[in-house]
């Protein structure tokens, strides 16, 4: 049924491109989203947080040494942009590795967020578990974020870099979603406690 709001359907064969749309609409995929950008990271992190948060940086390049069926198919490519790699090395959900990546044809979100994704080989290990099984646990960092004391600040400070729902999700859902943050950060005082920003004095 895509068909009827896309201007453009992947083709038949590839599932990483099916895959990456599905993700970015809300439907269940294995695809872990992740970003090149520590600012857009940051924004998901804390922008619907109320306790604290976190975000989860990992080491793509050390990422190839959990492949380790490359030696066993002479170094050929296992990734799903490739046609036909989805089926036979993701879905019969049989072998342990991890690997990084986006679509060839990227869509309009994925471009906005500097996206990229993480993809497990298997639905029913964590990608914490498929680390250790291959003895690749350094190459994933979790630093956490004091959201009581840090939240208004970081985004206030990320609305003034134009990093917002409007920014990240070009089109109308992304512009509606904006506007929660902006009733939250207004522009002339801090909502919170009521003071005045340097400049904004006599605004009301």
């Amino acid at each position: 049924k895509a068909h009827q709001f896309l201007d453009h359907l992947p083709k038949d064969d590839d599932a990483f491109e099916w895959l990456a749309i599905m993700q970015h609409h809300g439907a269940p995929t294995r695809l872990l989203d992740f970003t090149w950008s520590p600012y857009v990271a940051t924004f998901f992190a804390l922008h619907n947080a109320t306790t604290n948060a976190a975000i989860w940086a990992i080491s793509t390049p050390k990422l190839k040494n959990s492949v380790p069926l490359r030696e066993e198919l002479d170094g050929k490519e296992i990734g799903p942009w490739k046609a036909g790699n989805y089926e036979q090395y993701f879905i019969p959900n049989q072998f342990d590795f991890i690997t990084q990546g986006e679509p060839y044809r990227m869509n309009r979100r994925l471009i906005a967020q500097s996206g990229t994704f993480i993809i497990p080989s298997r639905i029913d290990k964590t990608v914490t578990e498929i680390l250790e099984e291959n003895d690749l646990t350094d190459c994933l960092v979790k630093f956490e974020l004091n959201t009581d004391t840090m939240r208004h600040e970081t985004l206030r400070n990320l609305y003034n870099m134009n990093i917002t729902n409007a920014t990240l999700f070009p089109d109308l859902d992304g512009l509606a979603k904006s506007m929660s943050l902006e009733f939250e950060l207004h522009w002339a005082y801090d909502p919170v406690t009521g003071e005045q920003y340097n400049g904004f004095e006599n605004e009301k």
